[in-house]
């Protein structure tokens, strides 16, 4: 991109990048598939001619959604070949994102794992309308489909998510709680302290791409998720940190070994109790935690 800010092209590219990013992110699950997204959005974006354009953000988006779901196809088949469990690219973020309840939940770890279950079109949908507020004649004009249409799939995508999301939006302050009982449980390897914040049904999905051990599948039960943390971090003979954080829009723990990342814990927190816990290792997932300072989105 031009370093010349008096540019127009590159003064209004630069004005709505963390909205590019934000609406890229939410449809790839990936903050490197994101990235790529807005730089073919940069491209095609200096070859217009600003003066024939309406409403230059509305333009933008729909350039970056188009992009999007290109590249949704490359990422389908990245994910087929994929070794174990996937979870989305964690993201550190600001820490009063977390205060912007409705951001907050659409980037959540849970939130993108729903938006998985939806078609391509169906999450460019949902994200363009439910997060974004985007009009349906501008969403039309982004998926190529017809207005008629488009409201059709935001119904189907908003009644599919509904079903599937959290029931309760949780504050951050509840959310921090519970990251602390456990994190305390992790410390002292208090089984009974594990249980008492895990939910009877707690889900714990780890990402290790095939690079760094995780369950192959889903660990499914307080008892179960509580021994299983215990068995491996837990009596890890390297030195271990634990340091709270803001993944996603909400908070998170990260994991040193050795003074080395080994990976991002994010959670689902339902009734004060933790009933999902997606531990991302793959440190090709990490390197952006690693090097950047907390995203603003949108």
């Amino acid at each position: 991109m031009s370093d010349h800010v008096s540019d127009p092209a590159t003064e209004v590219f630069a004005a709505h990048r963390n909205l590019l990013f934000t609406v890229a992110y939410e449809m790839l699950g990936s903050a490197a598939d994101a990235e790529d997204v807005l730089q073919e959005t940069w491209l095609r974006w200096v070859k217009v001619d600003l003066g024939q354009v309406s409403d230059l953000r509305a333009y933008l988006v729909r350039i970056t959604t188009r992009q999007s779901l290109n590249r949704l196809r490359t990422l389908q088949r990245r994910k087929e070949a994929y070794v174990g469990q996937w979870l989305p690219e964690p993201l550190l973020t600001a820490p009063d994102v977390a205060e912007d309840v409705e951001l907050a939940e659409s980037v959540s770890m849970a939130m993108m794992l729903v938006l998985e279950t939806l078609s391509p079109t169906e999450r460019a949908v949902f994200v363009l309308r439910e997060v974004f507020d985007v009009g349906y004649d501008e969403i039309a004009a982004a998926v190529d489909k017809s207005p008629a249409a488009v409201r059709q799939i935001a119904h189907r995508a908003r009644r599919h998510v509904d079903a599937r999301r959290p029931r309760e939006v949780v504050s951050a302050s509840r959310t921090r709680a519970a990251l602390e009982s456990f994190r305390r449980a992790l410390d002292t390897g208090d089984l009974q302290g594990f249980l008492d914040v895990l939910a009877p049904e707690v889900v714990l999905v780890g990402d290790g791409g095939g690079l760094k051990q995780a369950a192959v599948r889903p660990i499914v039960g307080a008892d179960k998720v509580a021994r299983f943390m215990l068995g491996g971090l837990g009596k890890n003979k390297l030195p271990i940190a634990v340091a709270p954080t803001v993944v996603n829009g909400s908070p998170a723990l990260l994991v040193h070994l050795d003074g080395e990342i080994d990976g991002v814990m994010a959670f689902r927190i339902e009734d004060g109790r933790i009933s999902g816990l997606y531990y991302v290792r793959n440190p090709q997932k990490l390197t952006r935690v690693a090097s950047e300072t907390p995203l603003t989105l949108r």
